[in-house]
């Protein structure tokens, strides 16, 4: 972010937003507050994989310290495992996202593997975020690394739906789709989901990694945190800082040029100061695209439509830290940054129509980077309308008694 941000309250304010809503699904918390209260039955195991594998594998330690004898984690990268138990260092192996590669094969069939060793008298404990379709796989005979990979290339040229995207992995692989529940032979199982897709279901989320088998298992399944509850923390916390505030009851699930002309249009109309949005957009590629995710596409269109508009900013992030193959989570746009772009020479038109977004929020300062959150439950998009003046009172009397909505 710019360094301006720093003077400008309404920045300030959408960013603490933003972090409201990812405390509420982070994956410690949540997987800690899911398993807290019983003693487990037997001694524990516990396989995570996805984004937050970290975040949620420590959340298990909270709840069941010592009754944790073992630990896989399968992720997307290296992170600080220092506030892990000393006594028990977690098994980690790590995979390819978005696009699978050889470290996925390899960590597939090390799950495999901890699944056939499991003892009889072993509780397994599966933790399960978005990114585990990519960051683990075993391909079905006769599919190759290959065709996994080509897939997930196809669904970045057209768009694919995530929950499209999913059940046709699923059908290359031999542990998704409720093949690895299939494996447990019916044994008693856990298996708790950090949730980024459509509806919050077992059977999609990771390709359906841990979904039901096809003929019955013994696993019991537990959505933990989903983006509903982000978009609910996002409200909760503006209306505590005096905002008035309208959330979307229903997930968007569009091209994010036409999502970000609706934002900006509800935005605009309506008398909310802060409005919040949950989902997932699509962006279809051309044959050569530039750089960026579908959250820095959305938020670049949207300040096309709100340039000169003093009052409207527009926050979009996705809530794993990522955007895309980028290490940037979004951007957080104002009326000014067509302008901001225009003065390095660049088009939001043309960077647009080249899938270049990330190019163009570089140049107007606008890129949110975050680092790994914990956390995957698809995208955050929060809009405001307020004028500085207006975000300086509210920021005078935040903690006045008596405070009126704005």
């Amino acid at each position: 972010m710019r360094t301006e941000d720093a003077f400008d309250p309404r920045r300030t304010l959408l960013l603490e937003l933003f972090r409201a809503g990812l405390a509420r699904v982070h994956g410690r918390h949540c997987v800690a507050a899911a398993l807290a209260g019983a003693a487990p039955p037997a001694p524990v195991w516990v396989a995570a994989v996805g984004k937050a594998a970290a975040a949620m594998a420590l959340g298990a330690y909270d709840a069941l310290g010592t009754a944790i004898e073992r630990a896989l984690l399968i992720m997307r990268e290296s992170e600080d495992l220092s506030a892990f138990p000393a006594a028990v260092a977690p098994e980690v192996w790590l995979g390819s996202h978005p696009v699978p590669d050889a470290r996925s094969l390899a960590a597939g069939e090390r799950l495999l593997a901890w699944v056939d060793a499991l003892p009889e008298e072993v509780l397994p404990l599966f933790l399960v975020s978005g990114g585990a379709s990519s960051l683990v796989e075993v391909p079905v005979e006769g599919a190759t690394l290959e065709d996994l990979a080509a897939l997930t290339r196809l669904s970045f040229a057209t768009g694919m739906p995530i929950g499209e995207l999913n059940a046709r992995r699923a059908a290359l692989s031999q542990i998704k789709g409720g093949r690895l529940a299939a494996r447990l032979g019916g044994r008693p199982a856990r298996a708790l989901f950090v949730s980024d897709v459509p509806n919050d279901d077992p059977r999609v989320i990771g390709s359906g990694l841990m979904g039901p088998a096809a003929g019955g298992d013994g696993v019991e399944r537990q959505v933990v945190a989903s983006v509903d509850h982000a978009v609910a923390a996002v409200a909760a916390r503006a209306r505590q800082l005096g905002l008035t505030v309208h959330a979307a009851h229903e997930r968007f699930a569009d091209s994010a040029e036409r999502l970000a002309a609706r934002f900006a249009h509800e935005l605009h109309l309506g008398d909310a100061r802060l409005r919040v949005w949950g989902g997932e957009s699509t962006v279809q590629l051309p044959p050569q695209p530039g750089r960026g995710g579908r959250n820095q596409h959305l938020a670049l269109a949207a300040a096309r439509l709100i340039a000169g508009r003093n009052e409207l900013l527009l926050l979009a992030a996705g809530t794993d830290g990522s955007d895309g193959t980028t290490e940037d989570a979004g951007a957080l746009v104002d009326a000014d940054t067509c302008g901001r772009i225009a003065l390095a020479q660049l088009d939001p038109d043309d960077a647009l129509a080249r899938a270049d977004s990330a190019a163009a929020l570089a140049a107007s300062g606008d890129l949110l980077h975050t680092g790994p959150t914990g956390t995957n439950v698809g995208d955050l998009v929060i809009g405001l309308k307020l004028s500085a003046a207006e975000a300086a009172v509210l920021a005078d009397r935040r903690d006045a008694p008596g405070r009126r909505m704005l």
